[in-house]
């Protein structure tokens, strides 16, 4: 963060007072790109339709897996030492697969997240380089600690992704 204040530091004293005052400057919300746009929004409509039945699986697994380990808690004592053993290997088997199976569901959604984010942060960029352009913008920002609502230009780039510009 330092970094990028020190270079807009630098870029206005560059310019110099009287130049800066002229410098036209942008900012753009990334998080509520992602949270508005109807494209982000697609995307995460279409990950969850992708995700729904493997997630429904993991939840009955983990419910499967509760229902497992009270009737062990509960039967223990009742349970010969061999009975015993089988149902807490056949837990332990249950438990390593459901393990296994989330770990894999987490990387693949994490994978298919990052996919989809980067097509809208593209897409985005795409929109902000062509209001930069029209607009005659000398600096668009992203990520900063504070700025001024009047920089704010998040909304004119929802709209033009919106609009497929």
């Amino acid at each position: 963060m330092k970094a990028k204040t020190l270079i807009l530091a630098s870029l206005l004293t560059a310019f110099g007072a009287a130049q800066a005052a002229e410098l036209k400057v942008g900012y753009v919300d990334t998080q509520r790109i992602f949270r508005d746009a109807p494209l982000a929004q697609k995307a995460g409509k279409k990950l969850e339709g992708e995700f729904s039945k493997r997630d429904q699986e993991l939840q009955r697994m983990a419910k499967q897996l509760q229902g497992m380990q009270e009737a062990l808690e509960k039967n223990a004592v009742t349970l010969s030492e061999n009975d015993r053993r089988n149902k807490e290997k056949e837990f332990g088997d249950l438990s390593r697969e459901f393990q296994r199976r989330q770990r894999e569901f987490r990387e693949d959604l994490n994978l298919r997240q990052n996919e989809e984010n980067a097509a809208v942060i593209e897409k985005a960029n795409r929109a902000i380089k062509q209001i930069a352009e029209s607009d005659k913008y000398d600096l668009i920002l992203q990520d900063v600690v504070w700025v001024s609502p009047r920089l704010d230009i998040t909304e004119r780039v929802i709209k033009a992704l919106s609009e497929g510009k």
